[in-house]
């Protein structure tokens, strides 16, 4: 059995790594792709996990490939391509460390992903599917995703979603929003950003977005995040918040939402949702924000996902 099974995008993020002695900007490779980030802190909380997605038979792709088995998440799920390239996005960083990207992926290697070569087998001994809408920006892809949406709803397993929307790769809004309103049309744990939720509902306040979730798509679970404002849970009826561990460390906010989400999805895996109340998700806000937190002051995603006693001994210092 795998605790978790992720579908989607696998690439590379380069992250801006100083100057060159010219005076170029140097970008350092870091493996990223927001499944795969989730997949990582699942891992450091020591749940067993797989991926499903392609990248490219091509430099990056064997360096993605090697680093999914250095973190310790299951590849059988992972094609490569000979015919297109792993896809690649430049991140640039301000100086608060919110980011911007500029994809190479017309095509990339994680659009080609097709319905016959997703492991069906994989899926089936999987306690949660978790997918986003970059793997829904195109037919092919949209296909095979769905595919495995109803492999692991036709075995039980329970259904992630986190929007993760990126307005580069798609050709409209429109467009987004509507896979997104697919999206949470079949999960059961919905983690989506504040903008993100404003963006799809048209409403303006959280509360009113997510009344308005609860009433057209009846999610069991949804968390909201608000970046350095903090973070919220609703379930069974009841809402919890906890502030975010803001540091003046911070160094690269890549991956943080990824981060807090792969620590909800650990948290549920051993509290079933039917019993959670406010003082759980209390308690699951609170080390999630300290693992999102501590992943801002390092570089990169998949390789920077914190260890439980690193997150915790963290934590301690905002006491």
């Amino acid at each position: 059995m795998y605790d978790v099974v992720a579908l989607g995008e696998l690439l590379i993020d380069f992250t801006p790594s100083g100057k060159s002695g010219q005076g170029n900007d140097l970008f350092e490779a870091n493996p990223g792709g927001a499944p795969c980030n989730v997949l990582s802190m699942l891992a450091k909380c020591n749940k067993s996990t797989a991926f499903i997605g392609k990248v490219g038979n091509d430099i990056f792709g064997h360096l993605l490939k090697n680093t999914l088995k250095e973190v310790g998440i299951d590849d059988t799920g992972l094609r490569m391509s000979d015919d297109v390239r792993t896809t690649l996005a430049f991140v640039k960083i301000d100086g608060t460390g919110d980011r911007s990207f500029a994809f190479y992926r017309n095509p990339g290697a994680d659009m080609q992903l097709t319905e016959d070569e997703v492991d069906e087998a994989i899926i089936q001994k999987a306690k949660i599917f978790h997918f986003g809408t970059l793997s829904m920006t195109h037919e092919e892809v949209r296909k095979a995703t769905k595919k495995a949406i109803s492999t692991a709803k036709n075995n039980k397993a329970l259904v992630s979603f986190d929007p993760n929307y990126r307005p580069p790769l798609w050709d409209s809004p429109a467009t987004a929003i509507e896979q997104m309103k697919y999206g949470c049309s079949v999960c059961d744990i919905l983690k989506i950003e504040e903008d993100e939720l404003s963006l799809m509902t048209g409403q303006k306040g959280i509360d009113d977005g997510v009344k308005y979730l609860q009433e057209n798509y009846h999610i069991p679970f949804i968390l909201v995040t608000s970046g350095a404002k903090g973070s919220r849970a609703y379930c069974n009826g009841v809402g919890a918040f906890k502030q975010a561990l803001v540091t003046d460390k911070t160094v690269d906010t890549t991956g943080a939402g990824d981060t807090f989400l792969g620590s909800c999805l650990s948290y549920i895996l051993e509290h079933p949702i039917e019993e959670m109340n406010q003082e759980k998700l209390e308690e699951m806000l609170l080390f999630a924000n300290g693992a999102a937190s501590l992943v801002t002051t390092r570089k990169g995603a998949i390789k920077s996902m914190p260890a439980l006693d690193e997150v915790e001994h963290w934590i301690s210092t905002f006491r």
